[in-house]
């Protein structure tokens, strides 16, 4: 890897499921700047992968962005610099004002347009080397606006003109690179799990899942049609191809896209990205980048050592294991 982006002939994707996240309004920030755990592991796995552009799921969002930049700072003084940041506000914590999980209330974590405490519990961000362009949000999108929405049989119906699809967000950044634009297509689907028999987080992330499968085929909740050819989908997409909870045939479609491309990233435990109770749910693939099927992906992998102090802050940080791809330009 070159340290100087305009010189740069490889780019480092690099997608991480933190636990920055949950335990109150602000908290985080303080966390960050007083270096409580988890954040001096979280750290060292991020210098150890050093991504050109990272995209990072399970940081708590503020309005400002204070927790975001003093995470910067501290990757600075560590020697990993990112000058170019994303934050906005998620759906997290977001009230809908309606009792989606039917116990009576209407102000509950389960109850906000995604699981959250608070306003930006466990948000999304972008880090990156390189200049941030255009940014099309897609967060304020309803569930039942999407094609053959699922939300309309597990959803009350007074919610449905309210309820969003997307739990956490969902954006499509173009980075500035020396080659030209690059999209990252990125969010952070809804567990398929903790719900009851009708499978409504199920429902939720195969929806979420396929609303990126229906843009790269030309279906555009807003504005023109998604036409780009240099792009990666990123995030923390919530289901295994083969094991687990979720409705895997939306997925499987996805990833085998033909516009799509699986580098299938390893580390010496295998294509898992999430290390869980054994053996329910167990160790399963939920974090994915998957660049377009026209790029050269020169290495890929699941940043997973067997041993030594990196190995120790990588469990240390969360139960999600950062996973990065190199595109060659």
């Amino acid at each position: 890897m070159l340290s100087t982006p305009a010189l740069a002939e490889t780019i480092r994707l690099a997608t991480y499921h933190t636990d920055l996240s949950g335990r109150g309004p602000g908290l985080i920030l303080q966390d960050i700047i007083q270096g409580d755990d988890p954040v001096p592991a979280t750290l060292a796995v991020i210098v150890a992968a050093e991504a050109d552009i990272l995209v990072l799921q399970d940081l708590d969002y503020d309005a400002t962005g204070a927790a975001l930049t003093a995470l910067a700072e501290a990757l600075a003084e560590a020697g990993l610099n990112y000058p170019h940041r994303l934050s906005l506000r998620p759906n997290t914590g977001w009230p809908t004002g309606h009792d989606l999980d039917g116990d009576g209330r209407t102000d509950g974590p389960r109850d906000a347009h995604g699981y959250g405490r608070f306003n930006g519990d466990g948000g999304l961000a972008v880090l990156s080397r390189f200049p941030l362009g255009e940014v099309r949000d897609f967060s304020a999108i309803l569930w039942r606006d999407l094609p053959d929405s699922q939300a309309p049989g597990v959803t009350p119906e007074a919610a449905l003109p309210v309820l969003r699809l997307h739990s956490v967000a969902a954006w499509d950044v173009s980075v500035q690179l020396p080659s030209g634009p690059f999209h990252i297509l990125t969010s952070h689907a809804s567990p398929p799990v903790f719900d009851g028999p009708e499978d409504r987080n199920g429902l939720r992330n195969a929806d979420e899942v396929r609303f990126w499968q229906l843009y790269l085929e030309g279906w555009s909740p807003d504005g023109p049609a998604f036409a780009a050819d240099a792009f990666a989908i990123m995030g923390t997409l919530n289901v295994d191809p083969a094991r687990g909870e979720g409705l895997r045939d939306t997925l499987s479609a996805l990833i085998r896209h033909p516009a799509l491309q699986d580098p299938e990233p390893l580390s010496p435990f295998g294509l898992v990205t999430a290390d869980w109770d054994d053996p329910i749910p167990g160790d399963l693939r939920v974090d994915y980048i998957l660049p377009a099927a026209g790029l050269s992906v020169a290495e890929a992998g699941v940043q997973w050592p067997e041993g030594g102090p990196l190995a120790e802050a990588v469990i240390e940080a969360s139960d999600h294991r950062l996973v990065w791809v190199d595109i060659a330009f």
